[in-house]
């Protein structure tokens, strides 16, 4: 069993360690992680920067989106993390972040090629929506629709979230999302539109 503050101490950890490798700047990006009791879970507070993240910096909201916890606002995009989790009982935490490549390779409208074996595995696909107004009803109801087939969502023009299991699986999906999302725009710049991930292998990729 995960105690909120181990909880709180998982999403610390992955806030410095997204803003360490450039997925987000200053105060973008939110992250949340379901508690074990499955009725409610924890999301950063409005206007938190996740390099800077403290125990305080957390509200508790209830599986309707009523907060029962901490002396600060939510973040602006909270729905999106209760509407995903009311569509995924899996899913035990969410990364919603702005990376910069994953953003770049959907405005030049190609897809993003999941090209290495840790990219197929941990990734694989990933969902889109159009753009909506942040935190907005829309935004959140289209993201937890994507969110039924992927464990990984582009947001046009916004961002993404990554799912998981744990935070640190939603934390390892937005690495490799963000990465094949770099390879893939690299490609493109190389004029290359063809390479990609063996198509022979596809589901059939062993637990690495």
């Amino acid at each position: 069993m995960t105690t909120r503050a181990q909880l709180i101490e998982e999403l610390i950890d992955t806030g410095r360690q997204l803003v360490e490798r450039g997925l987000v700047q200053a105060s973008g990006g939110n992250l949340s992680a379901r508690l074990d009791d499955g009725d409610r879970f924890v999301v950063t507070a409005s206007g938190t920067w996740l390099g800077r993240l403290g125990p305080d910096d957390f509200c508790d909201l209830t599986a309707d989106g009523e907060q029962v916890g901490g002396s600060r606002r939510p973040s602006v995009e909270w729905k999106l993390h209760q509407r995903t989790y009311a569509v995924r009982d899996d899913v035990r935490a969410v990364v919603h972040l702005h990376p910069q490549h994953v953003l770049l390779v959907d405005m030049l409208g190609a897809p993003i090629r999941f090209t290495t074996l840790d990219h197929q595995f941990y990734v694989g696909s990933v969902g889109w929506v159009p753009f909506h107004p942040a935190g907005s009803q829309a935004l959140a109801d289209a993201a937890a629709e994507a969110a039924r087939d992927h464990d990984a969502v582009v947001l046009a023009h916004h961002g993404c979230s990554a799912l998981g299991d744990s935070v640190p699986m939603a934390l390892r999906r937005a690495f490799n999302l963000e990465e094949a999302a770099t390879m893939t725009y690299r490609l493109l710049l190389l004029g290359n539109t063809t390479s990609d991930f063996p198509r022979e292998w596809l589901g059939r990729i062993i637990e690495i």
